[in-house]
Parts: structure tokens; sequence; C-alpha cells
């Protein structure tokens, strides 16, 4: 259905990483697609704060929608690796025994990772555990392994999903907070802060943390989004406590708790805790929530070191009861639930938008696949994985893969000018396009020269470029 310039048939809140592929998904068919997100970015939620597991399908039964869910989309993983440009590895999963009692609920793990269908579970001896990652401590007395399981990196996940999505039809309006919603006749307008409006025959709200408000705003069902948040250690990649797998703990009632975590680009992460808060946008650190954090993966890998820590940082999960909010609207028409997406939501993602395109269509929405559907995103070529003979034949074409811009991760000055040229413009979002900034200086060298390039590709000041959009100036005045 051809729709007027800011008309379309679906919209969707939200571009976090299951709005990301509900889009995606609604773009493969004839269908006019706009994607609104408050933030200056895609991904700068709670995607952004992700621990990057494709987790096993194990931590919760049958009868919840999230577990049915989360299998189904660990097993798609490995296609959208193949059409889509973002680092992913089925590097296995072990949860840690440390005492015999542990064991009774690693049985119970097992038991559901089994019916719900998980390939290759498996119960491990102490002799097994220590096979597998050698580095535990040695007070493990058995566990569980899951080889199905994963890493990825969120951001660039949600980043080439929105990509690929825009490639076939998907307009993406940033800065657009929702403050209004009006139903008339067959559509909905939906207004921003700014005045800026669009319509649409239906609207999905994946809003995430505010999902709850966006629901109040369309007259919707009233509920209650909680905010836990999840404090982190990121650790150097020269570590030598680096696992070969995800590392899990037996897990809580509240939490699936605290782990280690090698990251597909090479540092570890480790965490995170669970806090409820009032304030949902509270990212603060403390120091002794990073001591837990420390004292928890030092039970299981006792070579975990304070020296390697390179940043911290926390993020805020959502959460309302203990399953997903997938759901179609009893109290208005033509809107979609999606809310409560907590843990495994990023595993989950591709099946989510599996599973919304269904509501739409038992809503009414027609479906006709899309003849000219192109799966695909132009693959970035990045210094670092290329050999010396490929990276001089890159720097004869382009000369901007010459100029190193950050040392600690090998980014170029090519792969800067990309990213801007894919929409990027803040310093967050090339970093997470990038991965310049990430490094063990944490931007200390490459900031400035990353400020200049984005001043010569945009025209912008120095006193306009932000860290994450809004209020976030990097710099003020002269020097």
């Amino acid at each position: 259905m051809k729709q007027g310039s800011d008309t379309f048939d679906v919209v969707i809140i939200g571009a976090g990483v299951s709005g990301a592929n509900i889009a995606r998904r609604l773009c493969s068919y004839e269908l006019d697609v706009a994607l609104v997100e408050k933030e200056a970015d895609v991904s700068f939620g709670i995607s952004k704060a992700n621990s990057g597991i494709v987790h096993g399908g194990f931590h919760h039964g049958s009868k919840y929608l999230k577990a049915r869910l989360e299998v189904l989309g660990a097993s798609m993983f490995d296609r959208l690796k193949a059409e889509l440009d973002f680092p992913f590895e089925r590097c296995g999963i072990v949860v840690v025994a440390l005492h015999e009692d542990e064991m009774r609920s690693v049985e119970q793990l097992y038991t559901q990772g089994v019916e719900n269908g998980v390939i290759g579970i498996e119960m491990c001896s102490r002799e097994r555990m220590l096979e597998l990652e050698p580095k535990l401590s040695s007070d493990t007395v058995g566990g569980l392994y899951a080889p199905g399981g994963g890493i990825v990196e969120p951001y660039r996940f949600v980043f080439s999903l929105v990509e690929n999505a825009q490639k076939n039809g998907l307009s993406l309006l940033t800065d657009y907070k929702v403050v209004q919603a009006r139903r008339a006749g067959e559509l909905w307008t939906v207004t921003a802060a700014d005045g800026r409006a669009v319509q649409a025959r239906y609207v999905v709200n994946a809003a995430g943390l505010f999902a709850d408000e966006v629901s109040r705003i369309f007259g919707a069902e009233e509920y209650l989004v909680h905010a836990r948040k999840g404090e982190y250690y990121l650790l150097d990649r020269q570590t030598k406590a680096k696992p070969d797998r995800v590392v899990f703990p037996v897990p809580t009632s509240v939490s699936k708790g605290m782990l280690i975590v090698p990251t597909v680009e090479g540092t570890v992460l480790i965490g995170p805790t669970a806090t409820k808060v009032d304030d949902k946008e509270d990212c603060a650190t403390t120091r002794e929530e990073l001591d837990t954090i420390l004292k928890s993966a030092r039970n299981m890998i006792p070579s975990i070191s304070e020296g390697d820590v390179i940043t911290s940082f926390a993020g805020i999960r959502s959460v309302i009861e203990e399953d997903f909010m997938i759901e179609a609207s009893a109290k208005v028409p033509a809107f979609i639930h999606v809310a409560g997406i907590q843990s495994p939501g990023l595993t989950a993602s591709p099946a989510i938008g599996e599973y919304v395109k269904d509501l739409l269509k038992k809503a009414g929405l027609r479906l006709v696949e899309k003849a000219d559907f192109d799966p695909f995103v132009r693959k970035v070529p990045r210094a670092k994985d290329l050999s010396p003979f490929e990276l001089d034949a890159l720097i004869q074409k382009d000369p901007a893969y010459g100029e190193l811009v950050c040392r600690c991760e090998r980014v170029t000055e090519a792969e800067i000018v990309e990213a801007i040229r894919r929409g990027h413009t803040t310093l967050d979002g090339i970093k997470y396009f990038t991965r310049a900034q990430m490094g063990r200086c944490q931007g200390g060298f490459c900031t400035y020269k990353i400020l200049k390039i984005i001043m010569r590709e945009t025209g912008m000041k120095a006193g306009e470029i932000t860290k994450r959009g809004g209020a976030s100036t990097v710099l003020r005045g002269e020097l």
C-alpha cells in the first residue's frame, strides 16, 4: 500500500534490538514502514549496554514465551550473520557449580534445556568442566555445557538490521520522542516533542524502558516497566584470564548471575549486577557494586585481575513480570505491545520480529512479499581483520586506510568516514560502529582526531558535536 510521505502502514516506536528486527522483517513485504527513536542513533537505549550473549535456551521452562522465542531466535543468528555485517561466534556456554548443592539447580537447567529442544546440551563432571574451560576454579564440582550458545556485538547487530531495513525502504526518524497519539478513522497520528508527526495504520510499541509511558500516551493498557540496573567491568584483550566460552554461575531467582564473557571482539566483560532503581536513566557505577562483580568473577576464574580493567559502565533492563509482554492491545485498535524484553531479549529478537509480524497479520495487516527484497548489507573492510598484503592493496585504492586513528583497536580514517557517511555522527555512534575509543586508552588518543574528521565530513562545528546526542556536547567555547 503506497502511503503519503508522512503516512505509513506501520510505525515502530523504539530502535533497539527488538524494534530493529521487527522493522527489517516488515521491510521484506510491500509495506511503508517507519522506525522512530527518541535518541540520536539506533541502539542507544537498552541495547547499547547488553552483555552480547546468544543464550543457550536452558534458563527458562517452555511455558514461557521468552523461552520459546529464545530457542528459535538463537537458531537464526547464523543466517543473519551471513547476510549482515556484524560480529557473531558460537563459542558455547558453561554454567559452573562450585558446591554440590548447586548441582540440583544445574540438573533443572539441563532438564529445561532438553525440554526446550536445545541441541548438544550436556551435564558435566568436574573433569569435563575443567577440560572445557581450564581457567575455572579448582572448587568447581561440575556444571552444564551448551555448545550452541554464542557471543555477538549488540550495537553492530542493531546497526546492520536498521541499515538493511533502510536499504529496503524503511524510514528512520531519530530524536523523535513520542509525546502524543490520536486516532481518527483508520489512522494513528503519532506526534514527537519537536512537533513532527507521522500517521500509521498500525503501531508497534517497542519502546523498552519507556513502553509503559508510550502505552499510556496511546490510551492502551496500564502497566509499569521497572528498571533493573546492571553494572559491568570491561577487561583488556591482553588479560590472561580470558575464557574460551561464556561462563555463567548457577542462577538466582532474580538474575542469571554475574558472568564472564569473552566478547566477540577480544575483550572480556564481567557482570552484570541486578539492582532495582527508580530512575530509568541512572547509568552511574559504584565502587561497591564493581567490587561485588570482581569477587563473583574470581570465584569462577581466580586469575581475573583488577589491573586488566579498562572501563566500567552500566545498563538498564526493562522488567514487567517474569515473561515478555508481546500482544495486541485489547483496549485500543491496531496497537501491538512489545514490552518487558529483558534477558534473553537479544537472543530472542529475530524471533520477536517474526512473532510481531504474525500478530500484525492477525490484526488485519495485508502482507505481500517484496520481490526485490535484498537481505544483505555492504560489508565494511576493517583494517584489523586484514593481512598486511590485503591492507596495502586497500590503501592503494583509498589512502585513508593508511591513516591509523585508533591505535588500540586499529581503526583507520576510512572506517571513521564510512561510519559518518552511514549516519553515525556522534562519538558513541562512531564508537559502536567502528570500535574506535573502545581500547585500553578509552579514546584518550583518538577522540581529537575523530572530532576533526566529523567536522570535516559534516560541516559541524566543534561545539555542535555530541557524545550521544541531546545535551551531551563534547566541547564548549574556544581555546
